[in-house]
């Protein structure tokens, strides 16, 4: 059974990028294995640490090597990807020549109340991604716009048209993944 890691970019409760990435988890194939690491709770990287890593910064690292797969489910800050992430992308990689993101595939997709959806996001961290050797998946693109038209107010993804482009994008990723 192959395992897929969504990492969500938000931490706010009633996330719209959680509500994505839940739906995008109910609509894997049952041969996957999918668990939500979670970022939030990771001390900032300070490579003074790397010798001494936290309880945490062990834990995650430990849980991100045991995945076969990452797929990145975020929004957008200020035309880039949140800090949280960054920094998981950050404790993730290192010390360095230990990173263990490296050599997995892996895929993006951006979400966003706006029409534009991450779009700045996603090539920031499509940046940072290659210089961590994960093999990110070109198309298909997924840009998620004006989400709150798409979520029922117990925010689940309700519209059928981006129901049908998400289990259109897993679909993808999960072929993606089997080139590995």
């Amino acid at each position: 059974m192959k395992k897929i890691g969504i990492i969500v970019g938000s931490l706010r409760k009633e996330s719209f990028n959680r509500s994505v990435a839940k739906y995008l988890a109910s609509v894997a194939p049952e041969s996957y294995s999918i668990s939500f690491p979670d970022i939030g709770n990771l001390e900032l990287y300070n490579q003074d640490l790397d010798d001494t890593p936290t309880d945490a910064w062990v834990k995650f690292r430990d849980e991100i090597k045991a995945l076969d797969a990452f797929l990145f489910v975020t929004p957008e800050y200020n035309r880039s990807i949140p800090g949280v992430l960054k920094n998981a992308l950050d404790v993730g990689s290192r010390p360095y020549g230990q990173s263990v993101w490296t050599g997995k595939p892996g895929g993006i997709i951006s979400v966003s109340p706006g029409a534009v959806g991450g779009f700045g996001a996603t090539h920031h961290l499509r940046q940072v991604l290659s210089f961590l050797n994960v093999y990110t998946m070109q198309q298909p693109e997924a840009y998620v716009g004006n989400i709150t038209e798409a979520l029922d107010d117990a925010g689940q993804v309700v519209a059928e048209r981006t129901q049908t482009f998400l289990k259109q994008y897993m679909d993808g990723f999960v072929q993606w993944i089997e080139r590995f």
